[in-house]
């Protein structure tokens, strides 16, 4: 029996049953909404008495881009250009599939909330994933693409679960394209609203206006998207030092600006930061013991680490904390070539052997145990 643990228990990571897509297609129905509820009922009936932290989806802004705009991820719905995919359209269904994923997530809070929640004595959120969009100029427009940039990612999430209506940048872009919530809804959405918000971070983007001036091509140009160009550099410089994974640079200011907005954006609600890790690419020619000695991962974590003890001491509600990842594991698209772990996993034999990072987190911990208080001093 281990002791000292405590659990947070997410109902929804990406992946569902195969009969709701063949039934109804899943998170483009209504339907959807209904099953989750569900889902939630039985266990918050069953592991509530043991789970006192709740999340109902992971990253409902990365999985319906990955689903239903580039089709990368099942159930592989796409349209040109954004991905070739046989079913799908990219314009309009990642906009339906996020509208009934909030209200999923509403309809679990209820269910918790009126059900479990007084018994149980537990807490329940969402999680998103986000990233800190920096202007790539001081210039009017790339400053309003920049907050468009937000808004059709996390506050595209963020905005109903805490307020009930979408921003105000994705109505003003989008009109008639973007669901709207019925007046049922919206007092579901303000009745029944997350104990926290998780908060996924990992990088940043420079961020230029393709509003005024029109952009070719690229991450975040088309109008579906917020007309806001992601890009990993101006000129000569980087965001941040470029890693082995492609989308990921190093910059932990970004960070601490991204707790800091968020902080103001939604009245300081509580903050548990889920996801914050470094990815190290395995090579044909990459060896156990230069993966066992990842010094750059006990940078990116250190930076990182400082910048949320800086956003804490500017006054981010922030609840806790979790490394990605404990152990390397299956990656996604990646598979197991990228390992995010602070153990090293020999995914022949599962045997598994603590990384540098792994004793450096531990060494940090048992120094920082009081950070609540040394942040109040």
């Amino acid at each position: 029996m281990f002791t000292g643990i405590t659990p947070f228990v997410t109902l929804n990571h990406f992946d569902y049953p195969q009969e709701l897509e063949n039934r109804f297609k899943s998170w483009l129905s209504s339907e959807m909404q209904k099953d989750f509820g569900y889902l939630a009922d039985i266990c918050f009936k069953h592991f509530g008495d043991r789970v006192k932290h709740w999340i109902t989806i992971n990253e409902p802004n990365q999985h319906i881009s990955l689903a239903y705009r580039s089709g990368l991820f099942p159930p592989a719905r796409c349209s040109m250009p954004y991905g070739n995919c046989t079913h799908g359209n990219s314009e309009t269904e990642p906009f339906i599939a996020a509208h009934n994923m909030i209200l999923a997530h509403a309809k679990a809070i209820q269910i918790y909330r009126t059900k479990y929640q007084r018994e149980q004595k537990g807490i329940i959120g969402i999680v998103v994933q986000t990233s800190w969009f920096e202007p790539i100029s001081d210039s009017i427009a790339d400053k309003n693409a920049a907050e468009r940039a937000q808004s059709f990612y996390s506050n595209w999430i963020l905005d109903p679960v805490v307020y009930g209506k979408y921003p105000e940048e994705m109505v003003n872009l989008l009109g008639s394209a973007l669901p709207k919530f019925s007046s049922n809804e919206m007092n579901s959405l303000m009745s029944y609203k997350s104990d926290f918000l998780g908060i996924n971070h990992y990088t940043s983007y420079f961020i230029q206006d393709c509003l005024i001036t029109a952009c070719n091509s690229g991450d975040g140009a088309s109008k579906s998207e917020g007309l806001a160009l992601k890009l990993d550099r101006k000129g000569n410089v980087s965001i941040g030092e470029l890693t082995d994974v492609n989308w990921q640079h190093i910059d932990p200011n970004g960070f601490r600006k991204m707790l800091n907005y968020l902080k103001n954006r939604y009245h300081n609600i509580p903050m548990y930061i889920t996801e914050n890790g470094f990815g190290q690419l395995q090579k044909p020619e990459t060896t156990v013991e230069e993966l066992l000695h990842d010094t750059k991962r006990i940078q990116y974590l250190s930076g990182y680490l400082d910048a949320l003890k800086a956003a804490m001491r500017d006054g981010a509600n922030v609840k806790g904390y979790f490394a990605w990842s404990l152990l390397d594991n299956f990656e996604w698209l990646y598979g197991y070539k990228v390992r995010f772990g602070l153990f090293h996993v020999d995914f022949t034999t599962l045997k598994r052997t603590p990384k540098q990072s792994a004793t450096w987190y531990k060494n940090f911990i048992e120094q920082n145990v009081n950070i609540e208080d040394q942040i109040d001093k």
